[in-house]
């Protein structure tokens, strides 16, 4: 095997035409997640450097062994609150014990992602619907705004239930701190500009629409740094007693090679998985987003073995779960970048800020941290999908309002449960209760329309009905329920035709049902007819007492049986 073929395929058939996108887009990268970095650490009760720690190997991890060409890997809001819901509760905050079980529940997590992906269990990502994905992402993210209020006020809020400490807030609201305030409301103003009006501004302007939305996402690095610049030039911190981040450890630390102890991985098994399969479905869900617009392919099964990568790297380096980023991989489009070498860029000047700029973000003050987070936070509240939903489908509508409100009320890991049995539920309820349709033929056609529809023609001794459901033993008495109500609608029915063309399964149960069925019609003097059979259905059906034993016909086509059914000296075969 020669060396080329242990690099990845974007690597070995490099375009040397975009190497200069690549590296401008790599570096600018790196700068402008500097600040998020930092604030997700602090979300997931982690020290500050951990954000940056995690945005180095476990990048370069996913870069090499990841399918999605621009996606980018690295602290997410989604994960950093999963990780302090979950850790908050065994440990305090920022303690050695609390940061080795942080480390512990990324290399747990990252571990069932890897042996997902090895094992080609990519469709997995596919058990989460899309409603209970956005109520989880809504839920968690009322959760990471009201986290941060205390930051925003310069409140030492208590310890509990997120809800404990908005309580705990209001009661200590005359505590506010007025110099963090003014500090955190100048800077949300600057973020909720930068979101909506500045790039609007900018277009109208000339600027240009990619342009424009490039100069707003440079905004939350300039608020940073205005803010930083203030605290210093004000001596906030010192002077006014302004939250700062502190002393950032400069240089880089050697990899932490651990094995949990077993109690550890009994306590964080659930949480992991959890946070695995959230992981899964949001890198990628974002991986295809982008891969669509590219008009690119990615390989599902090679994302999680990136994803799980990244995540087992990171344990044993910066100890945080990382996760694909929205936000940062549309940093990483907007920069330019084109293949996975931009990641690889912006993890070395990652190094260089680590190793050479720490010391500069001792002053940065937690205030906009926090402002930061509330505005990206804020707009992953998803009302936009609840009202669709609502319009759309009420089931799926529900699913999302409970996923969302069982993550606030009951924590994120009931939560997610809670969705998954209210989406479980809704798809149970909708098959229990199939779609049948009385059909005849649209005049002139060979097509069977529902008759409360279309102006069709029907037989009168022969009724048709469509099945537009498998059947399974969860629905059949409704199925028997609506036969026997279309029957006695035509009492001089002779023939019923059971048009299965949507009928793709058949389990045991319906297979003795319509022999029970069978018997009952012969009994009344009605033939039972099946027409537009599924041949893995009749392969099956062929092999039962049912096939034998039917009073009517099999026919190929619905119009087949209406044409034959017609005909006065009809006799079945």
């Amino acid at each position: 095997m020669s060396a080329a073929r242990l690099l990845p395929p974007w690597l070995r058939d490099y375009p040397k035409g975009v190497l200069g996108a690549d590296l401008t887009a790599g570096l600018i990268v790196a700068v402008l997640v500097v600040p998020q970095s930092l604030a997700y650490a602090l979300l997931a009760g982690l020290p500050p450097q951990a954000g940056l720690y995690v945005s180095i190997f476990p990048v370069v991890a996913y870069a090499l062994l990841g399918s999605s060409r621009v996606q980018a890997v690295g602290p997410v809001a989604i994960t950093a609150i999963m990780t302090f819901s979950v850790l908050s509760p065994l440990a305090a905050p920022g303690t050695p014990a609390y940061i080795a079980l942080a480390a512990a529940l990324a290399l747990l997590s990252g571990l069932m992602v890897l042996a997902a992906g090895f094992l080609r269990l990519g469709f997995l990502a596919q058990l989460l619907s899309r409603p209970v994905m956005s109520g989880f992402i809504s839920g968690a993210a009322v959760l990471i705004v009201l986290s941060q209020l205390k930051s925003l006020l310069g409140i030492a809020a208590g310890s509990g239930s997120p809800w404990q400490q908005v309580v705990d807030l209001l009661r200590r609201l005359p505590e506010t701190h007025l110099p963090t305030l003014a500090l955190a409301a100048a800077a949300l103003a600057l973020l909720v500009l930068a979101r909506g009006p500045l790039p609007r501004a900018l277009a109208r302007a000339g600027l240009g629409e990619s342009r424009s939305a490039f100069v707003a996402r440079l905004v939350p690095l300039v608020v940073v740094v205005v803010g930083t610049l203030a605290v210093i030039g004000f001596d906030l911190d010192r002077r006014h007693g302004v939250a700062v981040v502190g002393a950032v450890p400069g240089g880089l630390p050697g990899f932490e090679f651990f094995l949990p102890a077993p109690e550890t991985v009994g306590s964080l098994l659930v949480p992991a998985f959890l946070m695995a399969l959230i992981g899964m479905v949001q890198s990628i869900t974002m991986a295809q987003a982008l891969a669509i617009k590219r008009r690119e392919r990615i390989d599902a099964n090679a994302e999680l073995v990136g994803l799980g990568a990244a995540n087992v790297v990171a344990a044993f380096y910066g100890g945080m779960p990382v996760g694909g980023g929205v936000s940062r991989s549309a940093v990483n489009v907007a920069a330019g970048a084109e293949t996975p070498l931009a990641g690889i860029v912006s993890a070395l000047a990652m190094v260089a800020i680590v190793a050479g700029a720490a010391q500069w973000m001792e002053r940065l003050p937690v205030a906009v941290l926090a402002a930061s987070i509330i505005v990206a936070a804020w707009s992953m509240i998803d009302l936009a999908a609840l009202r669709q939903a609502w319009a759309y489908d009420r089931a799926d509508a529900m699913a999302l309002a409970g996923t969302a409100l069982g993550v606030l009320f009951l924590g994120l890991e009931l939560g997610i449960g809670l969705g998954i049995l209210l989406s479980a539920a809704a798809l149970l309820f909708r098959a229990s209760q199939p779609h049948i349709a009385v059909v005849g033929r649209i005049r002139g056609s060979e097509h069977f329309r529902n008759v409360e529809r279309h102006d069709v023609e029907t037989l009168p001794a022969a009724l048709f009905m469509r099945i537009d459901e498998r059947l399974f033993f969860g629905n059949l008495a409704a199925v028997e329920a609506r036969i026997d109500l279309e029957l006695g609608r035509v009492p001089a029915a002779r023939d019923l035709v059971l048009v299965m063309s949507a009928v793709n399964l058949m389990d045991a149960t319906a297979v003795e049902v319509f022999a029970e069925l069978n018997r009952d019609l012969a009994a009344r003097g009605i033939r039972l007819h099946l027409a537009e059979i599924k041949g893995p259905v009749q392969d099956r059906l062929m092999r039962t007492a049912l096939w034998s034993a039917l009073s009517g016909e099999v026919f190929l086509s619905a119009n087949q049986a209406f044409e034959r059914l017609r005909s006065d000296d009809y006799q079945p075969r």
